[in-house]
C-alpha cells in the first residue's frame, strides 16, 4: 500500500488529547508513505507498539530470557513487562495521564529507561525523550514546544529538570527514579498492578516525538506513529544487519537519539535478543563492556571508531561480530583502521531523526568502502537537482527518499516545506549514486565548500586528512574569503606527540594535495584541543565557521 498521508487516520485515534494529531504539517506538505516494498510492512490498523515488541515477546516464551543487561544486573523480558505495566498505572491512575498526553523521558541508558519508554506507550501516551546532557532552558523549550505535562526522570539528572518547570509552566508533574522518597517512581510503582491492559492505539496514532537540534539552535520535534517504530525493524535491521535471539547489542547514542533508540531497545526485541546499557559509553566503556558480556552487535559513530583500534590491546572482544556506524559520514581510514584491527566491515549507513532510522546501508559482502551503501530494503532513494528532477548516476545532488517512515515536524510547517518536496524526504545531503546503485556521501548541502568556482566536499578533504599520522581528529569547512569566495579551513586535533607549528601545516597541505585534487587542500590549517560535537557525537560544522 502507498499513500499519501492526511489528516485523517485510517482508524480512530485512541487519543483523547489530539495534540500531537492536531499539529501535525498540513496534508500539501505531508511525505509520500509506501508500504508495498514490503510483506512485513502489512501492519493492522490498530497497532501498540510496545506490545508487538515487549509484551508479544514474552508471550512467545521468552519471558524468562534476558532482555537488558549492566554493571548492576540483568532483566528478563518478564521483569520489563512488569516494571513498565506498573509505570503505565502509575501514569493513568495516579498521575492522571490521558492518552495522547506527552511523557518527558530524562535519564542514562538504563533499564528504567527502557521500562519508562514502554510504559508511556502502553498508557496511551506519547513519547518525549531528552539528552542526557541537555539543560534547563533547552528542557523547557522541549516542554513548551511539546506541551509536556509530565516528566519521568533518573533522579541525579532531575535537577535540570526541577529548574525547567519554573521556566515552562505547563510541565506540572515530575517524578525521580531511583530514591526512597515516598513521591518517588518506585515508592508509586508498589502500590500499582503488575497488570495492565495497554490502550488499542490505532497504527498511526503517534508514538514518540523525537528532538533534534537545528542549524539555527532551535530544535525540530519529529512525530512518528506505532507502525514507525515496527518499520524500522523491519526493514534496516531484519533485512541488512541481520541480528539473531542469540545477539547482544551494545552501544553509545543515548535512547533519546533514534539511533541508539534502534540499535538499544526496538532492534533486539524484535527478534527476541538483548542489549547491554552502557550509563557513560566512552570506547574504553564500550570495549570493557563488550569484553565482560560478551557483546556481539556494536552501534557507535565514526568518532569512537577511530578511537578503539589503539585501545583494544586491554580487551578481549572476540565476541564482536557486527557494528554499525551512523550520525556522520564514516571515513575510508576510520573503515580500513578498524577492519585491519579486527576483521569486520563496519555497516555506514545513514539515518535521521526525520525518517526515524537508517533507510541506506549495505553489509558484509555488499559493502563498499568509502560508500554508505544501497537503499535498504523497503525505502528507495535518488539524487536530484535543486527542481526535484532525478540526475542520472555519477552525478553529484540532493539526496531524495522514500519509504514506510518520513518527515513530520510538529508545529513547524517551514521546516516541513524544506524537508518533504513532492512527497520525497530531503535529508539535507549531497550525494551521488553509481551505475550500481550504490550511494557516495559528499556533503551536507550546506557543508559544501565553494571556492573559485570549485564545489569541494568537505568530508573528502577530512578524510585525507585522518590518513596522516599526525591527525587524530579534524573538521573542514568552508570560510569567507575576498578573493575565492571561500577557502577550504581545517581544524585539526593533534595525536599525542605531535608537534603544531607551520612546518606541519605545510606537510599537511602538501598530503592533501599528494591524495586528491590541488584544488582541494586546505588553505588554512588551526590547531585545536577539540572539535565541537553534538551529544551523539555529529560533528558541527557550523560552529566551525562562527568567527572565533
Amino acid at each position: 500500500m502507498a499513500t499519501m498521508e492526511t489528516h485523517i487516520p485510517a482508524q480512530p485515534t485512541a487519543h483523547v488529547d489530539t495534540f500531537a494529531r492536531d499539529h501535525l504539517p498540513p496534508p500539501r506538505l505531508l511525505p509520500f508513505i509506501d508500504y508495498s516494498g514490503l510483506p512485513d510492512l502489512a501492519y493492522p490498523p490498530r497497532l501498540n507498539c510496545a506490545v508487538e515488541l515487549l509484551d508479544r515477546m514474552a508471550q512467545a516464551g521468552r519471558a524468562d530470557r534476558t532482555a537488558f543487561v549492566w554493571d548492576g544486573g540483568r532483566w528478563t523480558y518478564r521483569d520489563v513487562v512488569d516494571r513498565s505495566n506498573r509505570i503505565a498505572a502509575v501514569l493513568r491512575d495516579r498521575l492522571g495521564l490521558v492518552p495522547g498526553n506527552r511523557v518527558l523521558l530524562r535519564g542514562f541508558n538504563s533499564p528504567m529507561m527502557v521500562a519508562c519508554w514502554f510504559a508511556v506507550l502502553k498508557a496511551g501516551g506519547i513519547v518525549v525523550a531528552t539528552m542526557p546532557l541537555l539543560r534547563a532552558r533547552e528542557l523547557a523549550t522541549v516542554a513548551e514546544k511539546a506541551q509536556v505535562r509530565f516528566a519521568l526522570t533518573d533522579h541525579r539528572l532531575g535537577g535540570e529538570l526541577d529548574e525547567a518547570r519554573g521556566m515552562a509552566p505547563v510541565l506540572e508533574h515530575v517524578v525521580a527514579w531511583g530514591t526512597d522518597d515516598d513521591g518517588s517512581l518506585e515508592a508509586m510503582m508498589r502500590g500499582a498492578q503488575a497488570e495492565f491492559d495497554a490502550v488499542d492505539t490505532a497504527a498511526d496514532d503517534v508514538a514518540l516525538i523525537a528532538f533534534t537540534s537545528g542549524t539555527t539552535g532551535k530544535p525540530k520535534g519529529a512525530m512518528h506513529f506505532h507502525r514507525d517504530v515496527l518499520a524500522v525493524c523491519d526493514t534496516f535491521s531484519k533485512h541488512v544487519l541481520q541480528p539473531a535471539p542469540d545477539d547482544l547489542f551494545c552501544g553509545s547514542p543515548p535512547l533519546a537519539f533514534t539511533f541508539g533508540l534502534g540499535g538499544l531497545v526496538l532492534f533486539p526485541l524484535r527478534v527476541g535478543a538483548a542489549a547491554v546499557l552502557v550509563e557513560q559509553p566512552t570506547p574504553p566503556n564500550l570495549l570493557k563492556a563488550i569484553q565482560d558480556h560478551r557483546a556481539s552487535i556494536l552501534f557507535t559513530a565514526p568518532v569512537a571508531y577511530r578511537a578503539m583500534p589503539e585501545l583494544m590491546g586491554g580487551f578481549d572482544i572476540s565476541s564482536l561480530r557486527k557494528c554499525v556506524s551512523a550520525g556522520e559520514t564514516l571515513p575510508l581510514a576510520t573503515f580500513e583502521a578498524f577492519r585491519q584491527a579486527t576483521g569486520i566491515r563496519i555497516i555506514d549507513g545513514i539515518g535521521s531523526t526525520e525518517m526515524l532510522h537508517i533507510f541506506i546501508a549495505s553489509s558484509g559482502d555488499d559493502i563498499r568502502p568509502g560508500s554508505t551503501g544501497r537503499v535498504v530494503p523497503g525505502y528507495r532513494a535518488r539524487v536530484i537537482d535543486e527542481a526535484g528532477n532525478p540526475l542520472p548516476p555519477g552525478s553529484v545532488g540532493r539526496l531524495a527518499v522514500q519509504g514506510p517512515t518520513g518527515c513530520r515536524y510538529l508545529d513547524d510547517e517551514e521546516r516541513q516545506r524544506g524537508y518533504v518536496l513532492d512527497g520525497w524526504n530531503l535529508t539535507g545531503d549531497a550525494y551521488r549514486m553509481d551505475e550500481d546503485g550504490y550511494f557516495w556521501y559528499q556533503a551536507r548541502t550546506d557543508d559544501m565548500i565553494i571556492s573559485a568556482g570549485y564545489n569541494i566536499a568537505g568530508p573528502e578533504v577530512e578524510g585525507v586528512l585522518l590518513e596522516h599520522p599526525a591527525v587524530a581528529e579534524c573538521g573542514v569547512v568552508g570560510l569567507p574569503d575576498p578573493e575565492r569566495g571561500q577557502v577550504v579551513s581545517a581544524f585539526v586535533v593533534l595525536r599525542e606527540g605531535s608537534v603544531p607549528g607551520e612546518a606541519l601545516v605545510k606537510e599537511l597541505q602538501e598530503w592533501t594535495r599528494a591524495h586528491i585534487a590541488p584544488y582541494k587542500y586546505p588553505r588554512r590549517v588551526t590547531f585545536v584541543d577539540a572539535l565541537p560535537r553534538t551529544q551523539t557525537g555529529k560533528l558541527q560544522r557550523f560552529r566551525l565557521r562562527q568567527p572565533s
